[in-house]
């Protein structure tokens, strides 16, 4: 035991100390990592960096410490124990030496240095670090290791990287080449330290049906519903779209757009052409990106049960006829419900490795930019995959040059196919924007729906859209409220915070207040209100932020909606008599509100409007006139690249100089000048009450499962109004979270309580 080198070490049940064996680890990872890049066409590069990344274990000094701590400590993870002699940096300098310091082995110093720390920045951290004399020192001492020769010696990578090809020397995609290896090592070197430490947890991985199953499951259950649902034009016209989708996928893999009118069964006929296309062309997962966790629960009801209607949810459970099943489907995002959540799912939400994710556009462009092991491990899943971007027009756009350039990398290098869905569809093919600001978009976006104009014209015939017939005479609010009150079921849809709250305190008491002012957990009760009541034809009228509009299934007969976005309007529209079942059109009505938006992207989405409406006469929603909105609203635009895409990760590209940390830093899908709050709220359907997760808390009983709780009852405010509530004493600090401290902040069926609205004009949902 004295002479063996040590990766890893614990304690068994008994307290023997059991010992994972360095050599096997650096074998067992090379494997791994190797098979994981062969993915995308360069095995030898994987292999490579996990044979060397934790050479510098073979230190004196590290294996003494890892004996000496064995011994003592209960905690045994040693990666996570301070005052440990490093070795993240020994494998980095022995590969640049072999590679005679050639500007390509930086590739090897930004993977194996980082796999720990994450990927930095080339001049600022990285080259500092590798110079450093520590380094070097242990470099030379790890290369006298007669142990270690075998591994000083693996032959270096042969193969060009994926995204360099003979044709064509371009090297925007290189940063994304290097996070993929990056993301087969951290990966490889997470799996095999876990299958180590905790045995059960790797025994817990890849026990998912396969898509070919799975595909089984679709068809049986879309068989099932279309003998069950009543034979109206709409389902009629559901069932085309979703033959069409599939009739589709068997075209090679590339970029294409699903455009489809709201309400024409998008989420089941984009899964029938993932599945089938996925099986084709050998593809691995389906990957289903979502804007906002309201759609995410919605279509996450619908993969795992075939519906969203709670109580159909519940019949179907009982008889087992559901579509994919609750262990099927895994969910990644912040706004799970951990009741819910099995140990499986929160498993792969770490690497993604099941066969069909659920995540938000946050998680999954944030990941592709990242730095960190963490955010970075999953990548190399996306390989060969289908990923399905819901209401993709939502893609925010000072972020788009980065955003576009990844999709684009995907499909040319990775085997990704992209799916961009949603009822208007943006204009993100060839040049976008006007000088100075100009970006390039995708190419050879094929178009799923052949002709999308006749779609929306026979699907425009459920609503009549009536626009103001001038665009300079505003309504005041209490003109709004006369208008509303003459229907018993009607939906008003506003700009702002602001805005819901002053039109929703003149309507009568039992109006429905719906915004993001309110936590998760009530938005849930309150969707599922207003379903219900629309179903039983009882009178409801809501007033609502623009959170209603994307993915939200509810079926007004009459809805109002404040100008903004043409795109905005569309989506509006779609909560308008959504099934068809109205005698007569269900109407849509427009109007300008008492102040128009402020200045900003708000702004320009209600300018060019504006200038779409000036210039057409308008009496319905087509594809045309949305690519012509995006025209106009791109071309207001004056910075599409925040973070800097071109100059941090393509410029100096050519030299293998990155600024990964700096850039992953600034690439932030939301603002970041928020505030999360934990309120006081109790749900009346299940009694889930926050504030006994609070003294949880408080009592500093902290894990995952309780954070995962407390997130249903978080509202994100913006900085200065946060500094607000603090300086009034409505919260207070409790390990590191801010929580409703006082009476008086949150208030059941309106959300928080703001005195000072002023701050509330910017914030749209």
């Amino acid at each position: 035991m004295a002479e063996q080198y040590v990766a890893h070490c614990k304690k068994t049940g008994n307290n023997v100390v059991v010992y994972h064996s360095l050599p096997e680890h650096l074998h067992r990872v090379a494997q791994l990592a190797g098979t994981f890049a062969a993915e995308f066409g360069n095995r030898d590069w994987g292999e490579y960096i996990g044979y060397l990344h934790d050479l510098g274990k073979y230190h004196p000094l590290w294996q003494q410490y890892i004996r000496t701590h064995a011994n003592q400590d209960e905690n045994l993870h040693i990666e996570s124990q301070r005052g440990k002699p490093p070795h993240s940096g020994v494998g980095a300098l022995v590969a640049v030496k072999q590679c005679n310091n050639e500007i390509p082995s930086r590739v090897f110093a930004y993977t194996i240095s980082g796999h720990h720390s994450g990927l930095s920045d080339w001049y600022s951290e990285l080259e500092c670090r590798l110079l450093k004399n520590s380094e070097i020192t242990s470099t030379n001492l790890v290369q006298s290791v007669e142990a270690a020769t075998s591994f000083l010696n693996c032959p270096l990578p042969i193969t060009k990287p994926c995204v360099i090809s003979n044709e064509k020397q371009s090297f925007e995609h290189l940063h994304l080449w290097i996070r993929m290896l990056f993301s087969c090592l951290v990966d490889a070197d997470f799996l095999d330290t876990e299958e180590f430490m905790e045995p059960e947890h790797t025994k817990a991985r890849g026990t998912y049906l396969s898509l070919h199953e799975l595909k089984k499951r679709f068809d049986y259950f879309i068989a099932q519903k279309e003998q069950q649902v009543p034979d109206t034009p709409i389902n009629r016209k559901r069932k085309e779209i979703r033959t069409i989708c599939v009739e589709k996928a068997k075209l090679p893999p590339g970029t294409f757009s699903l455009t489809v009118p709201t309400g024409g069964g998008k989420t089941l006929s984009s899964l029938a052409f993932a599945l089938e296309h996925a099986l084709h062309f050998g593809k691995r997962r389906i990957i289903i990106a979502i804007p906002y966790t309201s759609i995410i629960e919605q279509t996450a009801k619908i993969l795992k049960y075939g519906t969203d209607n709670d109580e159909e949810i519940i019949e179907r459970k009982n008889s087992g006829n559901v579509l994919f099943g609750e262990d099927q489907v895994v969910e990644h995002h912040s706004n799970i419900d951990p009741r819910e959540e099995t140990a499986r799912n929160r498993l792969a939400c770490e690497n993604w490795d099941a066969p069909i994710i659920i995540t938000t556009n946050v998680e999954l462009f944030e990941s592709l930019f990242a730095n960190t092991p963490s955010m970075c491990r999953k990548l190399h899943n996306i390989v060969n995959s289908v990923i399905i971007l819901d209401e993709v027009q939502l893609l925010p756009p000072e972020h788009l040059k980065p955003i576009l350039s990844v999709l684009r990398g995907l499909v040319d290098h990775f085997g990704v196919t992209v799916v961009m869905m949603t009822a208007t569809q943006p204009l993100f093919e060839g040049t976008i924007g006007r000088p100075p600001t100009v970006i390039q978009g995708l190419h050879n976006v094929r178009p799923i729906i052949d002709d999308p104009e006749s779609l929306a014209r026979e699907w425009n015939n459920r609503v009549e859209i009536i626009f103001p017939k001038t665009l300079t005479n505003p309504m005041n609010w209490e003109n709004v409220r006369d208008e509303l009150l003459q229907h018993e079921q009607v939906l008003c849809i506003v700009n702002s915070r602001k805005d819901c709250r002053e039109l929703h305190n003149l309507m009568p008491e039992d109006t429905i207040h719906l915004s993001a002012l309110m936590c998760g957990e009530e938005r849930s009760v309150i969707i599922s209100t207003i379903k219900e009541k629309l179903r039983q034809g009882k009178q409801i009228r809501v007033i609502s932020t623009q959170v209603v509009e994307a993915g939200v299934d509810i079926d007004f007969p009459v809805v109002y909606r404040a100008l903004t976005g043409f795109d905005s309007l569309a989506q509006a529209a779609g909560r308008c008599n959504r099934e068809g079942k109205l005698p007569q059109k269900g109407k849509v009505i427009v109007f300008i509100p008492p102040k128009p938006s402020p200045r900003g992207l708000l702004r320009y989405q209600e300018d060019a409007c504006k200038e779409l409406l000036r210039n057409n006469k308008v009496d319905e929603l087509s594809p045309q006139l949305f690519k012509q909105y995006f025209e106009y609203f791109y071309a207001r635009l004056d910075d599409m690249d925040k973070p800097r895409f071109y100059e941090r990760l393509v410029k100096n590209a050519p030299y293998f100089v990155f600024a990964f940390r700096s850039f992953a830093q600034e690439f932030n899908l939301i603002d970041e000048v928020q505030q999360s709050i934990v309120v006081w709220y109790t749900n009346p359907k299940n009694g889930n009450n926050s504030e006994e997760l609070i003294k949880q808390l408080q009592a500093g009983n902290i894990n995952r499962n309780l954070l995962r709780k407390l997130q249903r009852f978080v509202v994100n405010v913006h900085l200065k109004i946060f500094e607000n509530i603090r300086k009034q004493g409505f919260v207070q600090e409790v390990a590191g979270y801010w929580i409703q401290s006082s009476d008086g902040l949150y208030k059941p069926g309106l959300g928080l309580e703001l005195d000072d609205t002023k701050w509330l004009e910017n914030c749209v949902i």
